[in-house]
């Protein structure tokens, strides 16, 4: 077991306090229940508890358009109206809709993320977990999915401050689209994104020979899959491309997003994958012993959210959890069984044996493209972070010593966030 020091786990209660709307189907509700799903198995005890600095726009704008990220900060749901032109431009609607403290949500979330990137750039932890970020699609000057902030690319810029190769993998169901768009053209980044394609399924991008340009030609790989993949061809893709890709590749550290709707029954997705199965991709991943950020993502039958990013907690603590739940603030989600396991699926698996031969086949011959690790000439790290100064005369006074401020980043050991509200019981569907 490593010492509590080397696993940092990030959480903010306000995060699951947001609601996106009545009939949306991002519940960020969800992560209150996996929080409070660890501190049930105790898992918390065998990690810091980090509470995320909120981050400042100037940080979201290390990859986003200052312009979308002073505009995600400035609107209202009570202002919208009178911003139709800037609300199409921005792709702000339907999918991605206009909520209270949508901002904060996006500071507390991307701030995790690049908190995260920071204490494993400076060698305070192997692991860290910031199960509320992992927003993949957002793209530099526009939402997308569901995505506003792009956190993962904030994180992986904050990586390659330490480390020559970054590699990005991603298991969420749906593609990884904006963070491949944002290292398209560069080898120090390699994305790697297993997930639906075909059918007009959301984002539509993902072909398998979509593989980078310029520089980055050969450095983006798409694992495009059909519905119904179980565990079985789906952890024996994923190791089979995985070690080769480390092994050529040779990152210095991983990005690992776990995006929880490619797990069977989940309502948006269409694949057959249990827990374990989902589980199994990570718990490869951390064998590589190589400095792990690791995120949430997509996911949308939020028991179902809980008890995956739970039991992959437990994987990354090397802790076997028990499958009957703990009593916990939710436990009513989790009946009438209260069991950790999902049945696996039974959507038809449409992914034939040598279909996904042809696949592998592509990518590893793509693999062969590249002779060698990339060589990045040395430079000066740059600092972690520029904080601007505060006018306090400026502030209002109300605001000036938030909660949020004065709390302490790290948890108390006797501190859990209790009292988290499920703002949406009385509306949720299945």
């Amino acid at each position: 077991m490593r010492p509590k020091d080397r696993i940092s786990y990030f959480y903010d209660g306000d995060v699951g306090s947001v609601y996106f709307g009545p009939n949306h189907p991002m519940k960020p509700h969800r992560l209150c229940m996996t929080h409070h799903l660890v501190l049930a198995y105790d898992l918390h005890k065998k990690m810091e508890i980090y509470r995320p600095h909120k981050a400042y726009p100037v940080e979201l704008a290390q990859f986003h358009s200052s312009d979308y990220v002073e505009f995600l900060n400035r609107i209202r749901p009570d202002t919208q109206h009178l911003f139709s032109n800037e609300l199409r431009t921005y792709n702000l609607g339907e999918d991605c809709p206009v909520f209270e403290n949508m901002f904060e949500f996006c500071q507390i979330y991307a701030g995790g993320t690049i908190d995260a990137a920071r204490r494993l750039n400076n060698q305070l932890c192997d692991i860290a977990i910031n199960w509320a970020g992992g927003l993949h699609h957002a793209k530099k000057s526009e939402a997308s999915g569901f995505c506003y902030i792009n956190d993962l690319v904030l994180g992986i810029l904050e990586l390659l401050k330490h480390h020559a190769r970054i590699l990005y993998i991603d298991i969420d169901v749906h593609h990884g689209d904006g963070v491949e768009e944002a290292f398209y053209f560069t080898d120090r980044v390699m994305t790697v994104s297993f997930h639906k394609y075909g059918d007009m399924f959301f984002p539509g991008t993902g072909d398998v020979k979509d593989i980078g340009e310029r520089e980055g030609k050969f450095y983006a790989i798409n694992v495009p899959l059909k519905d119904g993949i179980d565990d079985t061809s789906f952890t024996r893709l994923f190791k089979t491309l995985i070690s080769k890709v480390v092994e050529i590749y040779q990152p210095g550290a991983i990005v690992l997003q776990c995006g929880a709707d490619s797990l069977a029954g989940d309502r948006l997705g269409c694949f057959n994958l249990s827990i374990e199965g989902h589980a199994e991709c990570v718990r490869f991943v951390k064998k590589f012993n190589l400095p792990l950020l690791v995120t949430g993502g997509g996911g949308y039958t939020k028991e179902n959210v809980a008890r995956c990013w739970t039991v992959e907690t437990g994987v990354l603590l090397d802790t076997e959890l028990p499958n009957e739940i703990p009593e916990n603030e939710y436990i009513k989600y989790f009946a009438p069984d209260c069991l950790l396991k999902i049945p696996n699926g039974h959507i038809e698996n449409l992914n034939s044996k040598s279909y996904l031969s042809t696949i592998k086949m592509q990518v590893l011959e793509n693999l062969r493209s590249i002779q060698h690790a990339p060589s990045v000439q040395l430079q000066e790290v740059p600092p972690d972070f520029y904080i601007p100064d505060f006018d306090e005369d400026e502030q209002n006074p109300d605001e000036r010593n938030d909660q949020h401020t004065q709390d302490k980043q790290i948890q108390r050991d006797d501190e859990y966030y209790d009292g988290d509200n499920d703002n949406d019981h009385n509306m949720d569907v299945g």
